[in-house]
């Protein structure tokens, strides 16, 4: 199982040292309790990735990489292949390790450049993301000179991949703990920075999760809210049927103007939009590290405008907001 000493001892001198406890209880109950049946599977993978001194972690680029040591051999390096397809499938990235390049189901690091240009600078920050996936904003939020950042996502198959990246990326103040966002302490008030990118729409109820995000942040601190969306006006939401995309956990689509009023009315200010963009096929595809259905094989083959239920084409949103 993965431990979590490393986090603890990070935390010591910020605001989360006092939730210690409690985050030792969470983890409890909601992982060591809770292993999931793979879970031999995963650490088999996570076990057989070789011993290599990587040099040269670049966080803050496209791809998120470390260089292969110069005496690496061709052993190893199809070892390491192996060992990551063992994880398969991965979702978001790139990465390259020691020359193996994790080419994901999601370009990532086009949404991150669409973000990053609109926030506050992240250095000295102590950062949340929550559905954090298998980390790779997590460290680029580091490359961009976050002081901590804390990833939480409940899918235990995306924790032994954020552990078999950073097993070559070396020792940084950056952990991912499979939890929920309500699974947190409540009220922490901790955190400097709160990124919420592709959760909201998954959750039954947008007014729990967006006072959760709230209750995460500083008074003054930033929240980033990545969503599906719809193009309207104020009072507009699409509440999709038993499936959008071929999704069956899909809520709630509120317009632009609509999310604002949301975003308001639970208390933040300055609520902007900052991005406004469909995904598209070349964002999100089918690759070899990726090789289920993907998005082309959810939309109507007849228009791509819409969705096999008919629905417009997945639109996303970034707003950027503060809590009072």
């Amino acid at each position: 199982m993965i431990q979590y000493d490393d986090f603890y001892t990070d935390i010591i001198d910020t605001r989360l040292e006092r939730f210690a406890d409690d985050f030792k209880q969470v983890l409890n109950t909601r992982y060591f309790d809770r292993i999931h049946g793979d879970h031999p599977l995963w650490r088999a993978a996570l076990d057989a990735l070789p011993e290599l001194a990587a040099t040269n972690p670049q966080l803050n680029s496209d791809t998120v990489s470390a260089d292969a040591p110069e005496n690496i051999s061709d052993a190893e390096q199809q070892q390491l292949r192996d060992a990551l397809m063992g994880l398969h499938p991965w979702r978001k990235g790139p990465f390259k390790l020691c020359n193996v390049f994790v080419d994901t189901e999601w370009r990532s690091d086009w949404k991150w450049n669409r973000v990053v240009p609109h926030i506050q600078p992240l250095t000295y920050r102590n950062v949340l993301d929550v559905g954090c996936g298998n980390g790779y904003h997590c460290w680029r939020m580091r490359g961009a000179g976050a002081n901590l950042v804390v990833g939480i996502d409940p899918s235990q198959k995306f924790l032994y991949q954020f552990h078999a990246v950073k097993k070559y990326l070396g020792q940084h103040p950056v952990h991912l703990l499979p939890l929920r966002s309500e699974d947190m302490p409540a009220n922490m008030q901790a955190f400097d920075s709160v990124f919420s990118m592709g959760v909201l729409y998954h959750r039954k109820s947008p007014f729990d999760h967006l006072e959760e995000l709230k209750a995460a942040l500083r008074p003054g601190g930033e929240l980033v809210l990545e969503t599906l969306v719809i193009e309207g006006t104020a009072g507009q939401i699409l509440v999709p049927g038993d499936r959008y995309a071929q999704m069956r956990n899909v809520w709630f689509l509120p317009s632009v103007d609509e999310l604002t009023h949301w975003l308001e009315r639970v208390g933040f200010t300055d609520v902007h939009a900052v991005d406004i963009s469909r995904t598209t096929a070349q964002e999100q595809r089918a690759t070899d590290w990726m090789k289920f259905h993907s998005l082309v094989d959810f939309l109507d083959p007849d228009d791509d405008s819409k969705t096999l239920e008919g629905y417009p084409a997945p639109l996303r949103a970034t707003m950027v907001a503060t809590k009072r």
